[in-house]
């Protein structure tokens, strides 16, 4: 992985071997960002996303390996009151089945290991930081918008 601030954004390579979300969270980690949002597309070789089971507030995991064109990626780093940084993302891939027929996987992104190169951009959000709390209607974490 290689990075580079330019202005008011962090523009990211990520080579083969490298695992997109731990990565996003070392620069922010190095570069002392607190809360971005983020952006990127690549080829992966092995990606786990998840559906959220509202009845237990847990994800299904549906895991792949092979040639996955990660299509889109959409995400947003925050922080807690200990300034301990967490994302939340979800992705979409393209593959081919065993047929040829090209087909769809998405969701949480919980892990994307990169076959190729992967182009992230990392937008830390300016004049103040995203905070997070636990939504009592619906027991998840959310941003917390006010203090």
């Amino acid at each position: 992985m290689d990075y580079k601030v330019s202005g008011n954004c962090v523009y990211a390579r990520f080579d083969k071997g490298d695992e997109v979300l731990s990565g996003i969270l070392d620069i922010c980690k190095r570069e002392n960002i607190l809360s971005a949002t983020f952006s990127g597309i690549g080829g992966c070789g092995e990606v786990s996303v998840g559906t959220l089971n509202p009845l237990n507030n847990e994800f299904i995991p549906h895991n792949r390996k092979g040639m996955l064109e990660m299509v889109s990626l959409n995400g947003s780093v925050t922080s807690d009151d200990a300034n301990n940084l967490y994302q939340h993302s979800h992705a979409m891939f393209s593959y081919l089945d065993n047929e040829g027929n090209t087909c769809t996987l998405g969701g949480h992104l919980q892990k994307a290991v990169i076959s190729y190169t992967a182009e992230i951009v990392i937008n830390p959000v300016q004049n103040g930081v995203i905070k997070r709390m636990i939504d009592h209607k619906t027991g998840i974490t959310v941003w917390k918008l006010n203090d």
